[in-house]
């Protein structure tokens, strides 16, 4: 097989951008080993997956012995490990053979492999030592990895969705304008066959009245031409972040003069009002295809597991990370409360809210579902046909207190009563339900003195 050129992979595998540790220290390493599994066939990008799970879990095991140089060999098995998860994915994109599935597991299996190797790390500490520390950095690891993942897909979950909103909105709103122009068209077409069935009468009636010679007819006004359309009505909803993707070393002001006859939505307009800096720093980092977020997910969990296994100080390492991790979550989460400010502004501007959002609806107050309000509203005429009420014919096998079925009246039998459930006489049309048996207690006749114990 042929040679592959490097250069060629990289341009086409590697990201525009990316972590500053996967460019500085992954990638010219991941590129020249896909250069050379890339030649053979069994090697796919879900088993390139395997193999880096596999590898990181031998990484937690060496992690697990605690002592300095299993330390070592661990965090360099964890850096093989990432380069190899790093691999898949160039591998599917230079053979174009990924998968959903693929792109499932790779993401699972990264999870798998922090929760095991940070249990490891912090619990052979734990077993050197005796520290309680450890224990509580191995919790701090696993609940920021999970908070950072978590609110990185939820955060691209919203954006999508306003992006949705927004250009359904835009359809909408390019359709109504539509329509009524066709409307206003279809008018004019009418108020024009108008006209020229009012000519043609006239032109009927003064033929029939044989005009003097040299006599002309008067001349009707022409008939008015029906509006077209313009051109190119049907604008596209442009995202300036869209276009900052395609063109990183070109201002945002300079891409929306540039960007044609499509209306662009800018949700980011007033982080960049507000840190006019934030621009020339992402240029600047662009320029070597590193993106802006310095302290992501990959830089905690390389400072956690290889940066503080070598230097041996894993406790402060990990507290470092989590502060930084922290704080850069935080300026994310404060960017995208600013793009919701501008996505309610872009939304206002495109189809204004009514007036009464923000405000309760008076039938809801206390009293005015009872009527003890003179002047509270009525309720909705649809009410009654969405509750009704029920009718006699719905069931008509329905009693509200049902009566047991009567039986015959019988004569009394010696040793037996008819007496009602309650207590109470029975009246002599009562019907009985069931003889109640009646116990006859004989009476007798007893003398008692004071000495033999018992009670009067």
């Amino acid at each position: 097989m042929r040679k592959l050129s490097v250069r060629a992979v990289q341009k086409l595998t590697c990201k525009k951008r990316d972590a500053w540790w996967t460019v500085l220290l992954v990638d010219p390493v991941a590129t020249r080993m896909l250069c050379w599994l890339a030649r053979f066939r069994f090697v796919t990008p879900n088993r390139v997956t395997w193999a880096a799970l596999f590898v990181g879990l031998g990484s937690a095991g060496l992690f697990l012995r605690g002592d300095r140089m299993s330390l070592i060999i661990g965090a360099a098995l964890y850096h093989l490990s990432f380069i190899l998860d790093c691999i898949d994915g160039k591998l599917a994109r230079l053979k174009g053979n990924g998968s959903v599935f693929g792109g499932w597991l790779d993401y699972v299996f990264d999870r798998i492999r922090v929760l095991f190797c940070a249990l490891a790390l912090m619990g052979g500490q734990y077993l050197r030592t005796h520290e309680a520390y450890f224990l509580l950095a191995a919790l701090v690891v696993v609940f920021l990895d999970m908070l950072r993942y978590v609110d990185a897909l939820q955060i691209y979950k919203m954006r999508m969705s306003m992006r949705t909103k927004i250009e359904k909105v835009t359809a909408e709103r390019k359709a109504a304008e539509a329509q009524a122009a066709a409307e206003a068209a279809a008018e004019q077409a009418a108020r024009a066959e108008q006209f020229e069935q009012t000519q043609r009468l006239l032109r009927a009636r003064e033929a029939q009245q044989e005009p003097q010679a040299g006599h002309r007819p008067p001349q009707g006004r022409p008939a008015p031409q029906q509006a077209q359309p313009a051109a190119g009505a049907e604008s596209k909803v442009v995202f300036m972040e869209d276009l900052l993707r395609e063109n990183p070393g070109i201002e945002a002001d300079v891409l929306k003069q540039h960007a044609g006859t499509g209306e662009v939505v800018d949700l980011h307009a007033q982080f960049r009002g507000r840190f006019p800096w934030y621009t020339r720093v992402r240029q600047a980092l662009l320029r070597s295809r590193i993106r802006p977020h310095l302290i992501s997910g990959i830089e905690f969990q390389m400072f956690i597991f290889i940066v503080g296994p070598l230097i041996g100080q894993i406790l402060w390492t990990t507290a470092a990370s989590a502060v930084l991790l922290g704080l850069f979550e935080l300026v994310i989460m404060y960017k995208f409360w600013l793009s919701t400010r501008d996505f309610t502004r872009v939304m206002d501007e495109l189809a204004p809210a009514p007036q009464t959002v923000g405000t309760v609806a008076d039938h809801l107050f206390a009293g005015r579902h009872r009527g003890r309000v003179p002047d509270a509203p009525l309720p909705p005429a649809d009410v009654e046909e969405r509750f009704p009420a029920p009718q006699p014919y719905e069931d008509p096998g329905f009693h509200p207190y049902p009566q047991p079925e009567p039986v015959p009246y019988q004569q009394p039998q010696p040793g037996y009563t008819y007496v009602s459930p309650l207590g109470s006489y029975v009246p002599a049309d009562h019907q009985a339900t069931q003889p109640i048996p009646v116990q006859v207690v004989q009476r007798v006749e007893q003398s008692w003195t004071e000495g033999d114990g018992r009670l009067r």
